[in-house]
């Protein structure tokens, strides 16, 4: 990749708007080739002090990279506006017959009285007619509230939140008017889409009726990821969940299916380091069940059969990484993913304050 750069202290937002128009039309009079990105718009709010971190999980999402990228660096006592926009194309010499795709992105340097205002200082480095993502992975609501009717996405993480049911109804709320991603969803993604499989074959099918106990195993901080899990499987199956109640640190309570009740057990598991769900079992009335666990290349899947005989494996590849999630969040900002909302109802009945 290459990169032209521009920057000014003490800037505003029409002089950053001028740049890096100023920037796209040098570029292209210097290739013909040249054809800016046009997808989306992401808008990053973070602590100047863990701006960083927040950048290398943006280098790291690959071929979801958004099309332009404004990232706005709280600092604590500024009251003046730095700025600092590029562009990143493809090819640095011109390639004849090949288009040289470019990405933007724009740093702001700014302070905390500028959140409020922030519509103001972000709208003329949208490029329009495109969807805009909003990110606030360390709070600062009152910058997303003031961006609300700028954006059609917001992009959050209800894992990690001091107060889970809060998260969910957080997420609740901003799902009234905007189109919800949340990282604690697509975390569970995998857990989902390999349990699925495994009731798809005919013969098995059957079992989905027969669940009597469904027991998440998660990082202690990832209840929520959990409860979305149990979530999704009460809304696909028709279940009526009950609020669970604590056991120490662990949750459980009963969902009612259409036969008979469904033990529903959330487990932390202490060792685990990374965020998300560390293994699910689902057992059936009839005495058969299968478990999905964290394995190294990817989920070890065991089934057990009513007369006990056991079958073991390993789904290859079946974790994103936490680069992998944030660029699916990137990507499932262009989707509609129906069955979020469902869970998200269903969750929130089991997680009441």
């Amino acid at each position: 990749m290459a990169e032209e750069v521009w920057a000014e202290r003490d800037t505003t937002p029409g002089a950053i708007e001028a740049a890096l128009r100023e920037l796209l039309n040098q570029r292209h009079a210097i290739d013909e080739a040249f054809a800016p990105a046009r997808v989306l718009n992401l808008v990053v709010i973070v602590d100047a002090a863990y701006a960083g971190e927040v950048e290398n999980r943006l280098e790291a999402v690959g071929r979801y990279h958004p099309s332009r990228t404004v990232l706005c660096k709280v600092e604590a006592g500024r009251r003046s506006l730095d700025a600092w926009a590029s562009l990143a194309f493809d090819d640095a010499v011109p390639v004849p017959g090949r288009l040289s795709v470019t990405r933007e992105r724009v740093e702001i340097s700014l302070g905390p009285h500028h959140l409020r205002g922030l519509a103001t200082i972000v709208d003329p480095l949208l490029v329009s007619d495109l969807a805009t993502v909003i990110w606030s992975p360390h709070g600062h609501d009152d910058a997303v509230q003031a961006l609300r009717r700028h954006a059609q996405v917001v992009l959050l993480d209800s894992v990690g939140a001091d107060a889970v049911d809060g998260a969910l109804a957080a997420a609740a709320e901003w799902a009234r008017d905007l189109y919800v991603v949340d990282l604690a969803w697509l975390r569970s993604t995998p857990w989902r889409e390999r349990l699925a499989a495994a009731f798809d074959p005919p013969e098995w099918r059957r079992g989905l009726g027969e669940i009597s106990a469904v027991t998440v195993r998660h990082r202690a901080d990832s209840s929520a990821s959990a409860a979305l899990f149990c979530g999704w499987l009460a809304s696909r199956l028709g279940w009526r969940p009950e609020t669970l109640t604590a056991h120490g640190d662990t949750l459980r309570g009963r969902a009612r299916a259409r036969r008979d009740e469904v033990a529903l057990t959330l487990e932390p598991v202490p060792e685990m380091t990374s965020p998300g769900l560390s293994g699910v079992t689902v057992q059936t009335a009839s005495g058969e069940s299968v478990a999905l666990d964290r394995a190294p290349g990817g989920l070890r899947s065991v089934r057990v059969r009513r007369d006990g005989m056991r079958s073991v494996w390993t789904v290859l590849g079946a974790s994103r990484g936490e680069s992998g999630i944030l660029g699916e969040g990137v990507r499932q900002a262009l989707l509609r993913d129906p069955t979020y909302a469902p869970a998200l109802a269903a969750a929130r009945e089991m997680i009441a304050s």
